[in-house]
């Protein structure tokens, strides 16, 4: 029996579905390109927000072995569909202002980053400062509004 469940699992690995990845590519609907965002919160937002919320995903080695792939492809697909921080210019005003509201609570109760990713992922982890810096740019956005 355990050597059908090898031959099964040697098998899954020939499923490499496409991946994430944009190349880096110039979006002019980009978050950081419809708000001038500061260098600090950038960085911040693409260490620990941008592998499941963009068109860009940096994947570790083990995304090579399956069944681990098939679960992070479902994290990715359902954060895109969720914020997309790449396509975030498309979005209507209200919708931005709402994403902007909802980036905010989700990183002030500890929902994002997910601690499943932080879990592997220790540079994604939002210190105090970071979530504060955040936060408080969000509220000046909303303020100018």
């Amino acid at each position: 029996m355990a050597i059908i469940g090898f031959i099964i699992f040697l098998l899954m690995q020939c499923y490499q579905p496409a991946r994430n990845i944009g190349y880096e590519q110039y979006f002019s609907s980009n978050f950081t390109e419809v708000y001038k965002v500061p260098k600090n919160i950038e960085t911040t937002l693409r260490t620990s927000c941008y592998d499941c919320h963009s068109n860009n995903t940096n994947y570790p080695w083990y995304s090579y072995i399956q069944p681990v792939r098939f679960f992070m492809d479902g994290h990715i697909n359902k954060g895109k569909k969720e914020l997309n921080f790449n396509e975030f210019g498309n979005y209507s005003n209200r919708k931005q202002r709402s994403k902007l509201e909802a980036i905010s609570k989700q990183i002030q109760s500890d929902e994002m980053p997910l601690s499943s990713y932080t879990l592997i992922h220790k540079s994604a982890l939002l210190t105090a400062i970071k979530k504060k810096e955040i936060t408080n740019w969000i509220n000046t956005l909303n303020k100018d509004e």
